[in-house]
């Protein structure tokens, strides 16, 4: 029985093409969740932490909030869309937001940056980018063990 389980765990090799759309899927939940934080606590005049924790809230609510939609058009329970968004995107997400987040906060100056400032844009778009290139091996890695959106695919049609 433990074999016969863990055959399961190894489907066909995952290619980066296929981490590289999981990614690119992650990071649009993301991205919109991080602006949009960002730009709230930026334009609220909130603190950094505040303004950072609010930044990574959304994401992760727009990041489930992407998959479940897709695995719930799917036909798939509420109950178990919820565990499967769980399950493919947590990984990636928070690995997303630990570079993302990670970039800006030591990026000179960035954490002060306004709005109609050109560093706030810039330091943002530049630390998604290398949460892109962080993250997609990343989901190489659990796509190849049948994990983070591979689980998404077997609801695809």
């Amino acid at each position: 029985m433990q074999h016969e389980a863990h055959a399961h765990h190894h489907p066909a090799a995952a290619t980066w093409s296929m981490a590289a759309q999981a990614t690119l899927h992650c990071l649009t939940g993301c991205a919109i969740g991080e602006v949009l934080g960002m730009v709230i606590g930026t334009a609220l005049g909130w603190g950094n932490l505040a303004t950072t924790v609010l930044a990574v809230v959304l994401a992760f609510f727009f990041g489930y909030s992407l998959t479940l939609r897709g695995v719930l058009r799917a036909g798939v329970g509420f109950r178990t869309a919820v565990r499967v968004a769980l399950a493919a995107d947590t990984l990636s997400i928070a690995v997303m937001e630990l570079i993302d987040n990670g970039v800006i906060v030591l990026w000179p100056d960035a954490m002060d940056a306004e709005l109609a400032d050109l560093l706030f844009w810039v330091s943002l778009a530049i630390s998604l980018a290398l949460a892109f290139v962080v993250t997609t091996p990343v989901n190489k890695w659990m796509i190849g063990r049948g994990k983070g959106h591979a689980v998404v695919h077997a609801y695809h049609h």
